[in-house]
């Protein structure tokens, strides 16, 4: 019977309750993904062993050779295997992990990270008994788990975490909506390579495929590729791919700004389309080196040694192939800040590159009440938009909460709209040439180009003065009567 999206998701949630206290929230990821994912490896790994026995009569040689599983478990190092263990259960999961990671290099080399699986301070035998039996309550092979739902509850839970930590979650967790809608003006498209040089957990990748999925088009022909500095996040990535169903990726961990990952013979590995919310104004990003840059990356000048917002941007810029677009989601700051970033900002938009500004509303992302916008880059943009840059101004796309506000699907979808058509919209949308963006010293502020009417609702001068009189008159009044009430109470 296979599990609904409800049941997994209490699942991974009852699997955070067991570890609060010892654990704290922002850790819970590192482990508990990791326990996920080594069972549903060895879930899968039975399925197959089953199926293996039954193609060859009940050959058990046969149904455990290599070829017969997408992954290898070694023997002694299954999840029942650890599951037995009533002591140094943590050192027994170590073990696990480290052998499966031998056995399979190629491509779990290090996917399982480096979590205190033996502080017993931490992490108690009785604790580990409990969370490993919860765990097993399911089984999460591909009969009774599909990659989707698997995947969307994973996704559930990074979201999860991000509610729970009370921190900067937006540097791991960005709101499905925003990803939809760089997925939506990215529009990848079959064969192409994807690359985010911050990935996270990867899903502006995995948003990517689920583009060609609602296509009905080819997933399977995309490649992938991504960069994270944060280790867990990194293996969390990893572990998302697989457990989506992803084949064709390669994720690395580094610092991107200071060791990009991926090269091509003459320098870069460039891609079709380059996606990002990198870590906002990152302060010790990597200046020392930029000025002799040996990636080429600073084709615009060297960005303020306090903030890589600028880095960000023109990593992803000499990242892009000839035919390459890039979405990448920055604070506003990016568009209007002087000194060194006004002159990159210049030297960027004389490439013309630009395509496009799209201003959010603010505090849709978790853990801070920023507004962000959306930068969007074409390496060889169409004729009909050269020389231009196409201004949207959707502060007010979203349905405001208690606590924080959301862009829906209808949000998304008019945003796009707007973007692709490409014409002028009152209060909305405005299509700026280089000579107007020159005149206001290539500064990008979206108020200054798209314009908000103001109803015509305000009181006259006269009317506003007769006003203000009367209301002065009538405090006097107020304040004599409170006197003269005041002096009879005294006395």
């Amino acid at each position: 019977m296979k599990l609904t999206s409800s049941q997994l998701e209490q699942y991974l949630s009852k699997a955070a309750w067991i570890l609060k206290g010892p654990v704290d929230a922002s850790d819970f990821k590192a482990y508990i993904f990791p326990l996920l994912f080594f069972k549903r490896i060895s879930d899968v790994y039975d399925e197959e062993l089953q199926t293996a026995l039954e193609e060859s009569g009940g050959d058990e040689f046969y149904a455990s050779m290599p070829e017969m599983h997408r992954f290898d478990i070694p023997k002694g190092y299954h999840w029942n295997d650890v599951r037995e263990k009533t002591t140094n259960v943590g050192q027994a999961l170590i073990s696990s992990f480290r052998a499966i990671e031998q056995a399979n290099q190629s491509y779990l080399q290090g996917i399982f990270g480096d979590a205190q699986w033996g502080n017993k301070e931490k992490l108690s035998d009785d604790l580990l008994i409990n969370l490993i039996e919860h765990f097993s309550q399911y089984t999460l092979g591909r009969k009774n788990a599909d990659t989707d739902m698997l995947g969307n509850a994973y996704e559930y839970l990074i979201k999860h975490f991000a509610d729970l930590t009370n921190k900067k979650a937006g540097e791991f967790y960005t709101p499905r909506s925003v990803v939809n809608l760089l997925g939506l003006i990215l529009d990848p498209q079959e064969g192409e390579t994807i690359y985010d040089p911050a990935c996270g957990t990867g899903g502006m990748l995995l948003e990517c495929v689920n583009h060609l999925k609602y296509s009905n088009k080819d997933f399977r022909t995309l490649k992938l590729y991504g960069q994270e500095k944060n280790l867990t996040s990194s293996t969390i990535a990893r572990m998302n791919m697989f457990l989506h169903g992803i084949e064709d990726f390669e994720v690395r961990r580094g610092d991107t700004l200071r060791n990009p990952a991926f090269f091509e013979a003459d320098g870069l590995q460039t891609f079709d389309c380059v996606i990002a919310n990198p870590p906002f104004s990152l302060k010790q990003w990597g200046a020392e080196n930029w000025a002799n840059d040996p990636f080429g990356r600073n084709i615009a000048g060297v960005p303020p040694k306090g903030n890589g917002d600028m880095a960000w941007i023109q990593h992803m810029v000499k990242s892009m192939n000839n035919n390459g677009r890039m979405a990448v989601v920055l604070p506003h700051g990016v568009l209007f800040r002087k000194a060194a970033e006004d002159k990159i900002r210049k030297a960027l938009l004389e490439q013309d590159m630009l395509e496009a500004v799209i201003g959010l509303g603010p505090n849709i992302f978790y853990g801070t009440q920023l507004a962000v916008c959306v930068m969007v880059f074409k390496h060889n943009k169409d004729n009909d938009k050269k020389g231009k840059v196409l201004f949207i101004d959707a502060s007010d796309q979203i349905r405001v909460g208690r606590a924080q506000n959301f862009l829906e699907p209808e949000h998304v979808q008019q945003i796009y709209d707007w973007f692709q058509n490409y014409n002028d919209v009152e209060n909305y949308v405005k299509v700026v040439t280089h000579d107007d963006l020159k005149e206001n010293d290539f500064n990008l502020n979206i108020p200054l180009y798209v314009e908000k009417i103001i109803e015509d609702n305000l009181p006259t001068v006269e009317e506003a003065t007769s006003e203000l009189k009367t209301a002065w008159q009538d405090s006097l009044d107020a304040e004599k009567k409170f006197k003269s009430i005041l002096e009879k109470f005294i006395s």
